[in-house]
C-alpha cells in the first residue's frame, strides 16, 4: 500500500533496488500486487479489524533487541504482511542485510563496508574486514573513551589551572552535533552534577563567543 503510512518503507525499497540495480519498483510484480491489494484495503476500518480478530494485538505486534513494535494499528491483515515480506525478498532484502552484517562492501560509492553495527557488537564478537578484526578495534577505542570519561567525571582529570573540569563544549555540524547531543538528552539522567554540557554549531564566531562568554576557562 502506496500511502503516506508507509513512504519510508517505499524509500527503503526504492534504495535497495538502486544499490543492487534492480528493476524500477513501480514495476516490480510484488509491488503491483501491493497496489492491487490497496484497492481492498482502502476502505477497512481499525475497529473493525480489532473486531473480527481479537487476538490483532498480539498476531501485529512483536519485540525483539529491546525494541517494541507495534502495528496493530494500521491497515494490515496477514494478507497485507504476506506481500510486504514478498516484496521485501524481491527487492533483495535479506541478502542486503546479511552483506551489511558480514562487512561486506555496501558502501559502492567508497568501495567500503558500512560498519554502523561493529560500533554495537558484543565484545566478544569477531567481525573480521580485510584481515582486521574490526570489532576487538572497537572495543579498543571504547575502552579507551571510558577511561578517559572516567577521570574527568572523578575529577581526577584536571584543566589548565588545575581544577576539575566544570565545562565541556561540543564543536559540530550535521551529526557532529546532532548525535552527542541526542545522547546527552537521553542519557541526562547519567550526567554528572558538575559537569554542564555546551554545544556549537555555526560557523559564525558569535555562536562560539555566546558560549564562551557563560563558562570560566
Amino acid at each position: 500500500m502506496y500511502s503516506s503510512s508507509n513512504f519510508p518503507l517505499a524509500l527503503y525499497f526504492i534504495a535497495i533496488s538502486l544499490l543492487m540495480h534492480l528493476p524500477a519498483l513501480p514495476h516490480s510484480a510484488a509491488f503491483q500486487a501491493l497496489q492491487n491489494h490497496t484497492v481492498e484495503a482502502r476502505d477497512w476500518q481499525l475497529k473493525e479489524l480489532f473486531g473480527t480478530t481479537p487476538d490483532r494485538f498480539s498476531r501485529f505486534s512483536l519485540e525483539a533487541a529491546g525494541l517494541f513494535l507495534d502495528y496493530s494499528k494500521n491497515r494490515v491483515d496477514p494478507n497485507t504482511m504476506h506481500l510486504l515480506c514478498d516484496l521485501a525478498r524481491e527487492r533483495g532484502v535479506e541478502p542486503a542485510r546479511e552483506a551489511l552484517f558480514t562487512g561486506e562492501k555496501v558502501n559502492t560509492t567508497e568501495h567500503r563496508a558500512a560498519l554502523h553495527t561493529a560500533l554495537r557488537m558484543p565484545r566478544t564478537q569477531t567481525l573480521m574486514v580485510d584481515g582486521h578484526n574490526v570489532g576487538a578495534e572497537v572495543h579498543q577505542v571504547l575502552d579507551r573513551i571510558k577511561q578517559f570519561t572516567d577521570r574527568v567525571r572523578s575529577g581526577e582529570w584536571l584543566g589548565h589551572s588545575g581544577k576539575p573540569i566544570t565545562d565541556i563544549i561540543n564543536i559540530g555540524i550535521g551529526g557532529s552535533d546532532l548525535g552527542p547531543k541526542m545522547v546527552t538528552l537521553a542519557l541526562r539522567a547519567y550526567g554528572h552534577p558538575r559537569l554542564r554540557m555546551h554545544f556549537v554549531s555555526n560557523v559564525d564566531g558569535h555562536d562560539l563567543d555566546a558560549v564562551l562568554t557563560s563558562v570560566n576557562p
